[in-house]
Formats: C-alpha cells, sequence, structure tokens
C-alpha cells in the first residue's frame, strides 16, 4: 500500500496533480477545480512578467483556500547569448508574418522574462508550491522558499536528473518521461540523450532518491494512474487530459484537432520555441522540417515565434499533445478528475 507520502507533503486529498500550461493555456479555474477537487492545480507563468506572477497568485488564492503550485522555468547556460544571424532566421518566418497578418516581433526589444525577477515576485507571494522545469534552481532559492514554508518540486527527464533534484534540497520530483507532451526538461544532457518513456523512467527514478516521486507523460485515465502507483510513484501529474476539459484555456482549434483522429500521432520538434517539445504535427510542421537543427535557441526562436503562435491558426500553432491524448475526452474538470480517482482506486483494489 502507498504512504500517502505526497498527499501529506502537498496537503492534498489525492496524488493528482495538474500539469502546468505555459502560453496561456493555464486558466484560474482549472487550476482552482483541480484543488477544490483534492488534487494539486499548477499554474504556467513561465511567459509571465513578475507583477503578472503577483497578479495570478492572488487570483489563485481568490478562487481557492486548497494548495496549488506555480511553474517557472531554470534558465539554462548560454541560453541569453544572442545569436548574430538573428536577423536572418526572421527573415526565414516572414512568409508566415504576412500570411497571418501578423507584425515581426522587434529585434532590438526582450527576449523572454527575466527568471531572477520572476522568482523573487514569486517567493514574495508565497504560494503553497513551487515546482520548476528546465534544471535545478539556485541554491539560495530553495533555501528561501524553504524559510517561507513553500513546498518545491523538480522536473527529471533522467535518473541523473531526479538525483540532481534531491541533492538540490528539492521536496519531489516530476520524473517526466518522453511521452508528456510539451516541452521537454531536459538538462544534465541534450535532450536527444534523454529520452526515456514514463513507464521505463518511473521505477528507475524511485529506486534512485528517497523524495516523493510524480510521474509524468502519456497518463490519462485510472489505469495509468494505476500503472504509475504500481510502479513505484508517489502520484501523477497529468497534463493533456486535462486540455481539452471546459476549463482549460486551449483554443478551439486546437481542441478540435485534440479531438480527432489527428492526436494519434505527435512529433518532438523545436521549431516553435527553440527547444524540443511534444506536438501533434500541422501544416508548419511540415513545410518548416528541414530546418528543425537550424532555428535559433530559446527564448529567440521563441520570440521570433509569438506573433504567429498568438495568430491562433491550428495551421501555425504549437498544438500541444502528450501521447495518450486519445484517451481524453471533453468534460468539465470536475467530471474528470473524479473518474481518475474512482477508476484508479477500483483497479488497484481489484488487484489485492
Amino acid at each position: 500500500m502507498r504512504a500517502r507520502r505526497l498527499e501529506e507533503l502537498l496537503g492534498i486529498e489525492h496524488p493528482i496533480v495538474l500539469g502546468p500550461f505555459g502560453g496561456g493555456l493555464s486558466t484560474v479555474s482549472l487550476i482552482s477545480t483541480v484543488s477544490e477537487s483534492g488534487g494539486l492545480g499548477s499554474y504556467g507563468a513561465n511567459n509571465l512578467g513578475p507583477e503578472q506572477i503577483t497578479g495570478v497568485v492572488g487570483e489563485l488564492r481568490a478562487a481557492t483556500a486548497r494548495p496549488f503550485a506555480v511553474n517557472l522555468w531554470v534558465p539554462q547556460p548560454g541560453e541569453r547569448d544572442r545569436p548574430d544571424d538573428l536577423a536572418r532566421h526572421m527573415e526565414r518566418l516572414r512568409p508566415y508574418y504576412e500570411e497571418l497578418g501578423v507584425d515581426p516581433p522587434d529585434l532590438d526589444g526582450p527576449f523572454g522574462q527575466d527568471f531572477d525577477a520572476q522568482i523573487e515576485a514569486l517567493l514574495a507571494a508565497e504560494p503553497p508550491v513551487i515546482s520548476f522545469i528546465m534544471g535545478v534552481p539556485p541554491e539560495r532559492v530553495v533555501a528561501e522558499a524553504r524559510r517561507r514554508g513553500i513546498v518545491t518540486i523538480g522536473t527529471a527527464s533522467t535518473v541523473d536528473e531526479a538525483v540532481a533534484i534531491e541533492e538540490a534540497g528539492l521536496d519531489a520530483v516530476i520524473a517526466s518521461g518522453n511521452d508528456a507532451g510539451g516541452h521537454r526538461g531536459s538538462f544534465l544532457r541534450p535532450a536527444e540523450e534523454s529520452f526515456v518513456g514514463t513507464f521505463s523512467l518511473v521505477p528507475q527514478v524511485a529506486d534512485a532518491v528517497s523524495v516523493p516521486v510524480i510521474a509524468a507523460g502519456g497518463i490519462a485515465d485510472g489505469r495509468g494512474v494505476a500503472a504509475a502507483l504500481t510502479l513505484g510513484a508517489d502520484g501523477v501529474q497529468i497534463g493533456t487530459g486535462f486540455l481539452v476539459t471546459a476549463e482549460s484555456g486551449a483554443s478551439p482549434a486546437h481542441r478540435a484537432v485534440l479531438n480527432s483522429p489527428e492526436a494519434r500521432v505527435t512529433v518532438l520538434t523545436r521549431l516553435f520555441s527553440g527547444r524540443h517539445l511534444r506536438v501533434i504535427p500541422n501544416r508548419f510542421v511540415r513545410e518548416m522540417a528541414a530546418f528543425e537543427a537550424e532555428v535559433p535557441r530559446y527564448p529567440f526562436h521563441n520570440t521570433l515565434m509569438l506573433p504567429i503562435r498568438r495568430a491562433g491558426s491550428a495551421d501555425h500553432s504549437s498544438l500541444l499533445s502528450g501521447q495518450a491524448a486519445a484517451l481524453a475526452r471533453p468534460r468539465p474538470a470536475k467530471d474528470y478528475f473524479d473518474e481518475l480517482v474512482s477508476d484508479a482506486e477500483r483497479i488497484l483494489r481489484d488487484r489485492l
């Protein structure tokens, strides 16, 4: 039987964590619904400035008295070194700017958010939980979070990354398998050398660390929850299954593709942000495939792509999806959450 370590650490009733969505896909309504249902709602704040982060935490506190998490990306070494040929990369995208009727970004403007300013605002706002992806946060951040009573969670795509997260003093680790939708969080080795499937990764991480382990990637129903717990996880993180619920911020075009046979196929691509991202392939992915290895690093390519993605076209948007999207279906988030709990409990009970 599970020891309920994750529930006790986070102050939740059920070991289910909502995957944090960036790019406007997170909503206060979805996060609060998951938290009110007894799980941990998570808000993706990577694209938000300090004042916006302060405002979001305030909105979440007003919407729920239950625990919730806010997620940030840890900067990677060298990612702020501007490429010399950025204008050339922008020219490659100009036909898409013109087709969609959007203005290209200002190459003299800022590229991405200032992590130091983001984390200072987030620590000051004191959400119950802060989760990280793309690396291990600075020692001072972990220490300050602990001083303020904030639980910290790191994201690992390999066993070595999970060990590094525990050694840094974080309270729990997400074992994010290659099945997961959205961005890959690899930080110790290149993403191409860190593609481990969820149900291969979870038991290895559970054996390697002593902190609670949260399985993520390819989990969309009670069978996946039960399987992850059976393999040694203390809980699960689910993204795509909640992305199709009524409360998510997914666009109508994104929802339509997620609820179609097209969602049975996903690819990993750098074409939308400069980092590996699992999406449903569309026209843009196919037309730009030859430039996969050439696009500049994040956050520079991400900035070049923002006007194109924000246009909302299914042919040009990053249609985030995990490999289990075909198991998800539209419904209210509360109904989906309750079904996850009841089905997983039934499966685990029947196996005893």
